[in-house]
Formats: C-alpha cells, structure tokens, sequence
C-alpha cells in the first residue's frame, strides 16, 4: 500500500449500533450509499459523512405463513424437530443487496433484505416521506406464498399447467394495492392436515436465505432488474421488477411492477450465496450468468438469454440451463461467491469461491468454449470467509474472514499473489481502536475502485464499558487501495508530473500507481451503462491537491490528452486544453460530463455553483479574460463553459429535430407516460439569439424552421405575481414585478421605486429552459441545476455534435425520457432533501 506522503488521508470510520452475523453483510450502491446489515437493524450511510445521517430499516417478527397442521405427534419427527424448536423472537438481518440504478421510483435503488426468519421485503429511499426508515415497497415471501397456494406447493420439481391455474397472472402487479395482513388468512380450521415431511418441505421453500440483484436487462419493449432469492429447499425463485415507465419525486406511493418469473432448482440443500454476471457474445445474443453456492459444498453456473427473462409471459421452470457445475457435493459448504469479467478477455469470467473452512478457491471459465479451468485454491484464513470483492476488472481480489483478517492479493497471469493491507487509523477520538475488532462479515468496492470498505465487530469484552461498550458493537473501515501496482494497460503512456519536493521524491512511483489506477477508473466510465458515481476518485483528487496542486493538474489533463481527441499528446499543458475546448464537437456526451465534474468539483471546488455562472458568463463575454480572478481558475472556468454550452447546443439540436420528426406522431403529447416530447422551443430559439457567435448556421437554420411552422410563444408569467418574465439568461428568470407608480425622477423617487422593487428570481429548467412551477424539482447535486421534465435518453448516447446524422433522425421517432440525470453533469438527479435526511451523493 501506498505510503502516507503518497497516499490520501485515511477515512474515517463508522461506528455501528448493531453486529453483523452473516456474511456479506455490507453493500455499496450504484448511488452510492453504504448498507450494512447490523442485528435488528439495516444501516444505510452515505461513505463521506461517518458520522452523519444515516436512514434504517427495522427488523420486526413476523406471524409466520400458515399452510396446514401436523398431528401432535409428528412435532418429535427429525424433519421438523428444527422448526419446533425455533425459539427466537429477535430476528435479525441475514442476507442484503441493492438494485441497479433506476428501478426505484424516484429513479434510485431498491434494496432487498432477507430476515433470519426466512423472510424477504423490498424497500425504497424515503425521498418524499420526510423520515429516517425506509418505505417497503412489496413482501416478496407474501407473494412467494400465494404463488405457491395457487400450485398447492408443487413448484418443486413438478411442472405446472400455469394456463389452467393463472398462477403467473396472480402474480403480476403484486404492488398495485396493499395485500391485506396475514392475519387474515383462513381460519386454523380451513387448513389443511399434512403429514411432517410436507409441512417440512413447505417451510423449506418459504424460508428464504439470500438475495441477489441482477444488472439491468434491456430491450425494445422494457428494461428489468431480476431479484434472485435462494432458499432452504435448495430452489432459487426469480422476480422481475420492471423501471417505472416515469420517475417521480412528488408521489411516493407509485406501485412497483412486479412480475414471478419461475423457481429455478439449483441445488438439494441450502441455497447460501448467490452472483450475478452479464455476459455479450454479441449485441443480438445478450446473456447473463448466474453462479449459485449452496451448504452442501456444491457450486453451479447457470445460463440465460435476455429474451428469455425479459419477455417470459409464465412462470417458467426452465429459464437458466446448467453451464457447468463447477464444485460437487462436498462436506464444505460454500459461504460467498464474487464474479467479475475478465480483465484481458470479455468472453471469460473470474469466479472466486469462498468456503466455510476459510478456503477459498479462484477459477477462469472461458463462457464461449465452456471450458473452466481452476486456478488455485488458497487457504487464506482460520475461519469462514465472509466476503471476496473483486476489484480493478478484476486484477485485485480482497478477502475476509471471521478471524477478523482482510487480506489482499494481485492476480498476475495464473497465480494469485498477495500484498500487504493498510489498516488505516481511526482518526475518531470517541471511537474504539483498530486492536479491539473480532471479526470481519463482508467486503464492498466503490463505484470507482478506489477504496475497500470493511465491516468489523467489536470485541465487547475490550470495550470501555461504561462508554463503548454501552453503545458500540461494530464498525465500517475503509482502505484506500488507489496506490496498488496493478499494471493497467492504457490506451497510451503516462508520463506522470515528477515530485521536486525531496521529501516525497521516494514517493514517486507510488504517485505513478495512483494516477494510473485514478486514469483506468475513468476511462471505465466511458462506457454508457456504468453510471456516474465518482466521489472516491474526486475525495482522493482533491486530497491530494491540497499537498501537490500542481501533481493533480497535470495527471487529469494527461488523461484529457489521452482520452479527448488530441493531436500531439505532448502538448504543453496550457495547448492541450487549449485544444481541445476548441474541439468539442467531436467529443461523446459521456466525456464532457467527465469534464464538467472534474472541473467543477475538483479544480473549481472552492467555488460555489452561483459564482461559477458569474465568472463563466464574464469570460464569455471577455472571450476567455476575467480581471478578477486568478488566470489558473479562469482557464478551467473556460473550459467548463465551452464544454457545458456544447451540450447546450446538442440539447437545443435534438430538441428542434425531435420537433420537426414528432409531425409523424400525432398522438404523442407532453404527458404521455415514457415518451419525450420535445418543449421549450421559444426559449431555445432565444438562447440562440443571445449565444449567436457560438452556435452553427444548420442549427439556426432548423430552429428557424421549426419556430416558424410552430409559431411558438415566449411569453412567461411569474408563478408569484404573475408578471411577464423575459428570456435573458437559460439559468434563471426575473420577473418585470411591480415597482412603485410615481412618475416623479427626481433621486427620492428613484430610491423608492428600488426599494419597492418586487422582482423574483426564478430558477430555469436545465432541460427545457422554461420557468421552472414551484412544485418539487429535481437537483443536481454537482452543479446545483434544477429540472421539472427530464432530458431525452439520445442525448446521453451522442458521440458527437451529429445534427444532420441518421444517429438524431432515428433515435428522435424513438426518442423516451431516461433516467433522472442532468444534461450537463450526467448524474442522478433528486430531490432536494432537508439537512436531516440522508441522500446519495454519486460526486
């Protein structure tokens, strides 16, 4: 690990209420928040605020699902002597595991937890509830369990004649209305007399284990994320949950769309981890894996198309077939299992297995040949491993155990080797030290590979306790892994700025290893479906700025050169930016809103978003000059601008042109649910006028078109006073208001009428540009945008300013709202919650 001159500041650490018990027991989000399943308690945190707000989900008792007696008799059979016995009335939290992005109403993650009682729910952000716990959105055991009424309980291994039963269509649209209580189920006399061994296989496939999402599936028609939930009967049920077709942050009591999309048996004992893997032969064949480790020691990868998941219309008993079965039965059960693509080739898969004997073992499986080969196995620790993380694509792996260990190791070829692990130092006064954990239950990666975050119980016995140990029973720790030797191949070299300060001149190739590993992360984000969440790579950015400014300029615009278009990469760097913000037209949408974060939270971080606009407009103005300002942040303020006014410019762009195709579809209006219509044509035509240097004579020339076949109007009311409110700025509005009626000039008349001045600024939409209505907007935490409507999804997909191309013509007859992302920045979009709420911060 890197040494202190070369690394950032240590994080500190989060101090939990509760102690995990299960492995796996932390996961980090795609919006980047933090669960950690604690006793009776789900924490969610965000990873910058240790000590911060925080939201939970409580674990209650649940009545238990009535499905028919046993003589008295049968209590003392061996099959249900584990039932009968079963005395804990404090379940506590077992399995957890976030959703993709954008399934959740308000555009954010579900997150699905599995109590110890063998039950599932789904639970959402409280975005409009105005309170710490979260909201649950479907009892997935409830639905399991009228599914399985619905088969008389022969979803294990028999095939059902779902056309005659209707069994899938109970299941679609679970969430439409709330299920009535269980309580209400028939009374004890209804149900039915079964023998021991089927009550107990009934309560085997009730009791669930652990859950695991799926990545987004996607076609034409819809866009899925598959819940997968493993159980004791050894059968893993799979549940569809569709995005919304729109997001909202007024309505909290949108239903999600829920669909039962069949059992899938995969082992004869307890199903005990469960991972998931897309997988591309090509973009007509899209398929997923699904790796499965049970209690018996077996593990299985299974195999399906998207087709097949996405469009099944049935509950389907046959939607994976078996790959391969990578492990047998054994007397070692499998506790986790991690998946990643392989680095060097996308058609392999890195599968690392962890085992109950503190084993674990890594295997290299070719998806196109079906050949899988074992690379080694390691015995890495004394006690069951509790999580392996993958990380770098797969050239780093963590793993930990309950022996409290957290080792790291470095695939290099065919061997795993490993390296040492940093444990960084609680900076908190009023917590305990590192020396009193005992146990380790999980491992998760940030979004941007960067840091480790680790899950600790505490040892109370070492624990003052009249203090700690009144209050504390586990914590999260984090490792900075940025300065690992990973030798990433990139798409050029990098001949990083070299430290002239002779106290850290020992630290120059640590240096090398960080800008290297900060280069590849945001390369990764070059691709459209990672979503934007970069808050690891821009912490240990401006950490390091505060010691070495000149260090973090020169290594993010050597990864401009490298990944914007730029002749001669050897450019001074003053040239190379330079050139390219004068060439942004062919740069991809994804790359400028790279930009446009890097520039505002990292080299113009100590600015807020209203003086940026300030300067930004000055520079303009002054075509690039700003007296006021030093010339290092007026050149990166340069920058932003240009860049932003280019996605201004394929905004407008796409907008006029999706104008000019909507004539084929007359029956599209601004309302109609998933469809973007294009609106605020007036105020686009404007802005026009106003940035006439800037913008290109077709563009002109189409919003002249449009503008004069619509005959669009500009004229805007304050939503206060209802005066007019011209177009002079696409940021904001000030209305004409009402001044004093005197007609007097004299200079008594002139400062009343200033001080009776009742104009009001009012915020424009960052898509549209019209007058934003005073109900709850959406907000971009980055540049402090808001929006009423949401941008066209082509407009993320653009790899170039391509008005004239088939690119804007087709995909504008087809053009539907995407997630709730800025047009400018390219992150989540939410609302604006109160200082007392937790919300995610994706930069």
């Amino acid at each position: 690990m890197a040494s202190s001159t070369s690394s950032p500041a240590p994080l500190q650490a989060a101090m939990l209420l509760g102690s995990p018990s299960f492995p796996n027991a932390i996961a980090w989000s795609q919006d980047n928040l933090l669960a950690v399943a604690t006793a009776h308690l789900v924490t969610i945190l965000r990873p910058d605020m240790p000590h911060g707000l925080r939201g939970i989900i409580k674990i209650s008792p649940i009545d238990p699902l009535l499905f028919g007696f046993v003589e008295r008799k049968d209590l003392i059979s061996g099959c249900l002597l584990p039932i009968s016995l079963y005395r804990d009335d404090k379940p506590v939290c077992q399995s957890i595991s976030w959703s993709p992005l954008g399934i959740a109403s308000n555009s954010g993650c579900l997150l699905a937890v599995c109590t110890s009682e063998g039950h599932v729910k789904v639970y959402r952000p409280p975005f409009c509830d105005f309170c710490s716990e979260w909201i649950e959105v479907v009892n997935i055991s409830e639905q399991l369990f009228e599914y399985l009424q619905c088969t008389e309980f022969q979803g294990a291994g028999i095939p059902l004649d779902l056309s005659k039963r209707n069994a899938s269509d109970q299941m679609d649209s679970v969430s439409k209305r709330k299920r009535k209580s269980l309580k209400t189920t028939p009374e004890n006399h209804m149900l039915p007399l079964i023998s021991a061994d089927q009550y107990a296989t009934r309560s085997a496939m009730l009791s669930s284990i652990v859950v695991s999402w799926s990545p987004l599936l996607h076609d034409t028609q819809a866009t899925v994320s598959l819940l997968a939930v493993g159980g004791k009967s050894g059968k893993i049920s799979l549940w569809r949950f569709y995005a919304p077709d729109c997001y909202t942050i007024e309505d909290g009591k949108i239903p999600s769309s829920v669909k039962f999309v069949g059992l899938l048996e995969a082992h004869s004992s307890w199903v005990t981890t469960i991972s998931w893997l897309p997988f591309s032969v090509n973009s007509s064949n899209q398929q997923i894996l699904l790796a499965t480790g049970s209690s018996d020691g077996s593990v299985k990868v299974w195999l399906s198309n998207y087709d097949k998941l996405i469009k099944s219309t049935e509950a389907d008993q046959n939607v994976f077939i078996l790959l391969k079965e990578v492990i047998t039965v054994n007397v070692v059960p499998v506790s986790v299992l991690s998946v990643t693509v392989h680095v060097q080739c996308s058609s392999k898969m890195l599968l690392a297995i962890g085992k109950g004997s503190g084993s674990f073992e890594i295997w290299l499986c070719d998806i196109s040949s079906k050949e899988f080969d074992k690379i080694g196995s390691y015995d890495a620790h004394d006690n069951i491993v509790t999580g392996l993380a993958w990380a770098f694509g797969g050239r780093c792996l963590y793993s930990c155990s309950q022996d409290n260990l957290v080792r790291s190791w470095i695939l290099r070829e065919r061997c795993l080797d490993e390296v040492p692990v940093h444990m960084p130092h609680n900076n908190n006064s009023s917590g305990a030290s590192n020396d009193v954990y005992d146990s380790c239950f999980g491992a998760a990666v940030s979004p941007g590979n960067l840091v480790v975050a680790t899950v600790h119980c505490f040892d109370v016995e070492k624990l003052h306790r009249m203090y700690e140990g009144r209050v504390l029973r586990a914590a999260i720790e984090y490792h900075w892994i940025g300065g690992l030797q990973m030798d990433l191949c990139l798409n050029g070299p990098v001949p990083f700025y070299t430290v002239e300060h002779s106290s850290l001149a020992l630290a120059e190739k640590d240096l090398t290893n960080w800008g290297s590993n900060i280069v590849w992360s945001l390369n990764q984000y070059q691709c459209l479906d990672r979503p934007l969440v970069l808050l690891d790579i821009i912490s240990a950015l401006l950490d390091f700025k505060v010691r070495m400014p000149r260090y973090v300029e020169h290594l993010l615009i050597k990864w401009i050169s490298l990944s914007f278009p730029v002749s001669h990469t050897y450019l001074p760097d003053e040239k190379i930016l330079l050139h390219v913000s004068s060439s942004l037209s062919g740069v991809p949408s994804r790359l400028l809103h790279l930009l446009n974060i890097i520039c505002r939270r990292v080299m113009l971080t100590h600015l807020d978003a209203d003086e940026i606009t300030r300067i930004s407009s000055e520079v303009q103005n002054t075509r690039g000059e700003c007296f006021s300002m030093d010339e290092q942040v007026t050149k990166w303020i340069a920058v932003l601008g240009r860049s932003e006014r280019e996605l201004r410019k394929r905004l407008v762009g796409f907008t006029f042109c999706a104008s000019r195709t909507s004539k084929s579809q007359p029956g599209a209006t601004p309302s109609q649910t998933g469809h973007w219509y294009p609106v605020g044509l007036a105020q686009m035509e404007q802005w026009i006028a106003l940035n006439n240097d800037h913008v290109r004579g077709e563009l002109k020339s189409i919003a002249s078109e449009v503008i004069d076949e619509k005959r669009c109007s500009a004229v805007e009311s304050c939503s206060y006073c209802s005066a007019s409110v011209p177009f002079e700025s696409p940021e904001f509005g000030l209305c004409q208001g009402e001044t004093s009626s005197s007609g007097s000039n004299d200079k008594r008349s002139k400062l009343l009428r200033c001080s009776n001045d009742k104009r009001h600024k009012l915020s424009r939409c960052a898509v549209c540009m019209q007058v934003c209505p005073s109900t709850p907007l959406w907000f971009c935490v980055c540049c402090h945008r808001v929006a009423f409507r949401l941008a066209p999804k082509p407009l993320f997909e653009m790899s170039s300013f391509q008005l004239d191309s088939d690119f804007v013509t087709k995909s504008s007859s087809q053009a539907v709202s995407s997630k709730a992302l800025c047009p400018f920045c390219g992150i989540l979009l939410q609302r604006r919650q109160p200082d007392f709420l937790i919300s995610p911060l994706p930069v």
